[in-house]
């Protein structure tokens, strides 16, 4: 099937879940992760009406950057984790920053969007799984790590995000955005601004839609297997 198709089908998917979950289709943001997949594919995208994009990768973005920087409405996030020696470059290529788990890494992504002018609104990762391969703050480490952030005047926390063990089995990922919900809806109170929740992949986001999830990032069921490595 084509991206197009892809995308329409995907979006009346998620309207039929908020449907069923009552909530508003609107509510959810679908994230096109066009990380491995060539230019072409998110300029296939975009004609197909698709704005938001996902990259793992600062530099795979920058050898896009060429074909896709001027695409109207272009709202693109870094996703993968961030070193903070690329931060200069993230703050130049990104619309915003959804993996932000160091406060070394924060410090530097503020000072590049200072020099810049410009105003990031990021993610902050929780990690909520024993994997070694995750990224992310560990859930103890959250609300410090949130009033750490107030002096930086160039980000914006939006909300969280997590990536939970990949399983053929989608409820094997419930808990941990049950998990991700409840951490969210205890820092309302200290950090209104925290709205959302970025969670849910090809696998599994119609679990993720159902715990509460406002952003979905969907890379296979878009854009089929990866072209490239």
């Amino acid at each position: 099937m084509s991206i197009a198709s892809n995308l329409e089908r995907l979006r009346n998917e998620i309207a039929d879940i908020c449907a069923r979950t009552n909530r508003r289709a609107e509510d959810i943001a679908l994230m096109a992760v066009s990380k491995m997949h060539p230019a072409e594919a998110l300029l296939e995208a975009h004609a197909a009406g698709q704005r938001l994009f996902g990259e793992n990768r600062v530099q795979e973005a920058q050898a896009k950057s060429a074909q896709i920087a001027q695409l109207d409405g272009l709202d693109l996030h870094l996703i993968g984790p961030l070193q903070s020696n690329k931060t200069t470059k993230a703050a130049e290529l990104f619309h915003a920053i959804d993996t932000i788990d160091s406060l070394k890494t924060a410090e530097r992504l503020n000072t590049a969007a200072q020099a810049l002018g410009k105003t990031l609104p990021i993610l902050i990762e929780v990690k909520l799984s024993h994997e070694e391969t995750k990224h992310g703050l560990a859930p103890e480490e959250l609300a410090a790590f949130l009033d750490s952030l107030r002096p930086f005047s160039s980000l914006q926390p939006r909300g969280l995000m997590t990536v939970p063990p990949w399983s053929e089995d989608p409820e094997t990922a419930r808990p941990y955005f049950q998990h991700l919900r409840r951490l969210r809806d205890e820092s309302l109170a200290q950090h209104p601004e925290l709205t959302q929740l970025s969670m849910g992949m090809s696998n599994d986001f119609r679990v993720a839609i159902e715990e509460g999830s406002n952003t979905v990032r969907i890379g296979t069921a878009i854009f089929g297997k990866r072209s490239y490595e």
